[in-house]
């Protein structure tokens, strides 16, 4: 773990999440080998009883605690130099036992006139993730990352294609939250000085997938300064694929947080294929579950749909995914239509505009309330689907996936001619693709805003 603070700490250079992935463009120059590893030890990973007894290890009185506490939380410091409540003797064991530095700034990337801010972050051990500030007219949403890449291997997802590096703590995620929240109260955005009012688990990774950490980072985000920022809980979303286990969890947890389902295809036949968790949990039990999730935190349910062209966007699937979902009743379900985000070298496409309106069209007249989701920062691959900075496309599972989803379609003679010599391209040399991705201002990401829907 040393060994791998030094190289973070030591380097400026961007780089991806294995060793053979070289720097990026932009400002990063020096090679950094990525070392899986772990983050140390945070103050955001603790509870205040946990807080407490820390600081008593440290030799300290325990009343300290909530100071130190809404140093972070309150008012999102981590500079000893600001802390003029605390004696000095203290500020070493603050840097590094207490707020150890956890992400580094690797570049932003701005969109939508100044209101959108795509930043990439490294931690100690050389692992990329990404996070996505938006500022709308009513609220301004940060979308926050789980994992470093992500393990789900869905075809059509740059993160997934990556595959996982690790998981994220859960420091690391409130970490994430307080970068923000001093980006956003600095008034970089185009609309000035703001405060972050919603959190959205849409980033890299599942977060269920990560559950115990996302457990303690959804506590540190909701409770009320000085246990955690206070932000309401009806502020965050988390999405998930489909983990049906976790999904009940989360309802049991007691948060009134809103879920979202990543769901892509109304049928087995199809999903089995885009969703590889969906061999495990179908999609009938992936809905009995999020409806079940309404039933017990009252709050209402989205359902994310990727439309792909010629492969999800049938008028009879969107009426099959109505039927599924009037079927365990109404008013208890949002449906976002998403419009397939491009990637490098990606072997599908958005929806024509046409079948896009038969699609929503469609789920409305059945009495579905359905959106389409505003997908914020594709020019700097920030929208959903695309988040991926600099990571090679190794996940030998996704590739699978890739090659089942093409078999599926020669099976049901959907004409895709280039499928394959695209899919090639894009596992081509890193030379190759790194000139890919330079075309395409340098990555991909998956984020979305869930809270472009009417309010529940």
């Amino acid at each position: 773990m040393a060994e791998a603070q030094r190289i973070g700490a030591a380097s400026t250079g961007a780089e991806g999440a294995y060793p053979e992935a070289k720097a990026a463009t932009m400002k990063m120059q020096t090679k950094v080998a990525h070392v899986k590893g772990k983050a140390p030890a945070h103050w955001a990973d603790l509870d205040p009883q946990e807080r407490r007894a820390r600081i008593q290890e440290l030799g300290y009185p325990a009343f300290r605690a909530d100071q130190l506490s809404r140093h972070y939380f309150e008012h999102h410091s981590i500079d000893p130099s600001s802390m003029t409540d605390l004696p000095s003797s203290m500020a070493e064991d603050i840097r590094t036992h207490i707020f150890p530095p956890l992400l580094e700034k690797v570049t932003d990337l701005w969109a939508d006139e100044g209101r959108t801010l795509k930043s990439v972050w490294r931690a100690v051990d050389g692992a990329l993730i990404e996070t996505v500030l938006m500022q709308y007219p009513d609220r301004t949403t940060l979308c926050v990352s789980s994992q470093s890449g992500c393990g789900m291997a869905c075809p059509f997802c740059a993160t997934g294609q990556a595959g996982l590096t690790r998981n994220l703590s859960g420091g690391e995620i409130a970490e994430q939250v307080r970068l923000a929240m001093v980006c956003a109260q600095s008034g970089k955005l185009a609309g000035g000085s703001t405060r972050v009012s919603n959190v959205v688990f849409m980033g890299m990774g599942e977060p269920l997938a990560n559950w115990k950490n996302v457990r303690s980072a959804l506590h540190r985000i909701i409770e009320p300064a000085p246990s955690g920022f206070g932000i309401s809980a009806r502020g965050v979303t988390v999405s998930t694929v489909g983990m049906v286990p976790l999904i009940n969890k989360l309802a049991d947890e007691g948060f009134p947080v809103r879920l979202a389902i990543s769901l892509h295809a109304p049928d087995d036949e199809l999903r089995d294929r885009l969703i590889p968790l969906n061999a495990r949990f179908k999609v009938d039990q992936i809905l009995d579950a999020a409806r079940d999730y309404f039933r017990k935190t009252g709050r209402r349910v989205s359902v994310e749909y990727a439309l792909i062209k010629d492969i999800n966007d049938h008028r009879w699937r969107a009426q099959l995914l109505a039927d599924k979902l009037n079927a365990r009743g109404r008013g208890w379900v949002h449906v976002n239509p998403i419009p397939l985000n491009p990637t490098p070298g990606s072997i599908w496409t958005a929806s024509s505009a046409k079948v896009q309106d038969t699609f929503v069209q469609t789920l409305r007249l059945a009495g579905i309330t359905t959106t389409i989701r505003d997908t914020r920062g594709s020019d700097i691959d920030g929208a959903c689907g695309q988040l991926a900075y600099d990571m090679p496309v190794r996940s030998a599972r996704s590739q699978h996936a890739v090659q089942a989803v093409e078999d599926y379609l020669r099976a049901q003679k959907v004409a895709h001619p280039n499928m394959r010599a695209a899919w090639a391209k894009f596992v081509s040399p890193a030379s190759e693709r790194r000139h890919d991705q330079d075309q395409h201002v340098a990555y991909r990401y998956s984020y979305s805003d869930s809270h472009s829907e009417p309010a529940s």
